[in-house]
């Protein structure tokens, strides 16, 4: 850190009591899950849903979160942990377990997926401890409070980093969380929000990063450069010296924030970095975007931003800004769906809508704060409009015969992190498989000739619609056995082949295949 950072503590956090409570993982009776949908490169590469899907417990301790970790049936079943209370290092002791990889004095997310970590009740605080994803996919973390996370001096959690990723990650969303400090390095702190070592599809938004001296990065040092797809959306940056974030190589989007006193630097594109900087608004800093401390430049695309008392150094070695006269030095192409706010409203649209306990409102593009309902609303039993008929049909008749791809394999393209191909073909419809982008195909094969005549293609719950056209070949041959559009019955002439491959030619949203069944009639 260049300098120190001086810092005011509200009197409610200062004095926060920090009290062991009593360890308890208890299953709720209905699923919750996190509020709203992930937005930014959290919705690529297969998307972010959390623990979506599984079951809910309730946890008061950093140890009743390890054990709800441990406790499932594997290291990918989903699970949505809900956190009431404080979460202090004589409340989080390591617990073990095969589906699990803990430690004591941090929140580990290692080696696992499919995990959502939310605040409830009267509020999460995670104190002096932090949260380390390591090897690990499909994480939520939302409406907490992380805070004073150390390096050095006593107690240390977590490198520093209030939050921090590393080796291998993959699609991440954090959101309306509070992350806050005390100060810089020589008070013993380091980054907010910190990605390292392979951590690509991260979204951050609706979140508060205050009083320290390192907002966050996005590559440890100039040669780590295997990081990116890094959103970053309405926050609220306010007191830091810099780093907001630190850019090296890959690509950022970055709108809609608020940048209040940055003392040194701000957004930090170096060693070959492409930043895509628009609608934000930058109030009393100095040199907001650029590349700073090394000769390794880095990119940006600019529009739309508004500086409000901002002042800039002179260029020199070392030392690129971008201003007083921001230019854009390339493009980026963005390619998800967004909304912008006009960069005017953006102190007013973030102050009502960041930071944990505030509510979970987000903005509609307008300006104007919203309440997203939940995900997946719990079941309030009300009468139904239209009574159901005594025997309703299913949706999708069942055929005669033997689902021939129970006993069968399957392969197919890349897909999204934490699927697999064998999900098409267990009889699970909540387990799926998906492409790692809008297209894909995914086939299932059999050791010698089979008769096929019939083919269910089954979305998971939740999911349906998404898949657009297709076509089922015949993977022997090449031939096309049939073409349409949507999931659902396919019947063609009865064919023999040892590989059939459902192709997906296009899709809304990511296309998630639940069962692939195959019949003979």
């Amino acid at each position: 850190m260049r300098r120190a950072v001086s810092v005011r503590l509200p009197a409610a956090l200062a004095t926060a009591a920090v009290g062991i409570a009593v360890v308890v993982a208890m299953p709720t009776p209905q699923a919750s899950a996190a509020v709203g949908s992930a937005t930014g490169y959290a919705t690529q590469n297969g998307g972010t849903t959390g623990g979506a899907g599984g079951q809910t417990v309730r946890a008061t301790t950093g140890t009743a979160i390890h054990a709800a970790l441990c406790g499932r049936a594997s290291s990918s079943t989903p699970i949505t942990i809900e956190v009431t209370g404080t979460i202090n290092h004589g409340n989080t002791t390591k617990v073990s377990g095969s589906s699990c990889n803990t430690a004591a004095g941090v929140i580990e997310l290692k080696q696992i997926s499919n995990v959502t970590i939310i605040g409830v009740g009267s509020g999460a605080v995670f104190d002096q401890l932090g949260i380390h994803i390591r090897d690990s996919s499909n994480i939520i973390i939302q409406n907490v409070t992380i805070r004073n996370v150390k390096k050095s001096g006593s107690p240390t959690s977590n490198g520093g980093d209030a939050i921090g990723m590393e080796s291998t990650v993959r699609n991440v969303w954090v959101d309306h969380v509070t992350l806050e400090a005390s100060g810089g390095e020589s008070e013993g702190y380091d980054g907010l929000f910190d990605m390292k070592d392979n951590t690509q599809y991260v979204t951050l938004s609706y979140s508060i990063l205050r009083n320290s001296g390192r907002g966050g990065l996005v590559g440890s040092s100039e040669s780590d450069l295997s990081n990116g797809f890094i959103t970053y959306h309405h926050n609220l940056y306010e007191n830091i010296d810099s780093r907001t974030p630190l850019l090296r190589g890959g690509t950022a989007h970055i709108y809609n924030n608020h940048y209040v006193s940055l003392h040194e630097s701000g957004i930090n594109s170096r060693a070959g970095a492409k930043a895509k900087v628009e609608n934000n608004y930058f109030r009393d800093s100095k040199d907001v975007l650029g590349t700073f401390y090394t000769n390794e430049r880095g990119f940006w695309q600019v529009s739309g931003n508004i500086l409000d008392n901002v002042t800039w150094s002179g260029t020199g070695s070392e030392n690129y800004p971008a201003g007083p006269n921001l230019t854009s030095t390339t493009t980026v192409s963005i390619p998800y769906p967004y909304s912008l706010d006009g960069a005017s409203c953006v102190p007013d649209i973030v102050r009502q809508t960041v930071g944990a306990n505030t509510g979970l409102r987000v903005s509609n593009g307008s300006c104007s704060p919203q309440t997203p309902p939940p995900t997946t609303p719990p079941p309030t039993t009300p009468p139904p409009t239209t009574p159901p008929p005594t025997t309703p049909p299913p949706t999708t008749p069942p055929p005669s015969g033997t689902n021939l791809s129970l006993g069968a394999s399957a392969d197919g393209s890349s897909k999204a992190s934490g699927t697999s191909y064998g999900n098409v073909r267990d009889g699970n419809i909540s387990s799926y498989w998906s492409p790692a982008g809008s297209t894909g195909s995914i086939s299932i094969k059999w050791g010698s000739a089979t008769r096929v005549s019939r083919v269910i293609i089954r979305e998971p719950s939740g999911t349906q619609g998404s898949i657009g056209s297709w076509q089922l070949v015949n993977h022997d041959t090449g031939a096309v056995l049939a073409s349409g559009s949507g999931a659902g019955p396919i019947s063609f002439s009865a064919t023999s082949l040892s590989k059939i491959t459902f192709k997906i030619n296009s899709s809304s949203g990511t296309p998630r295949v639940g069962e692939f069944e195959t019949y003979a009639s």
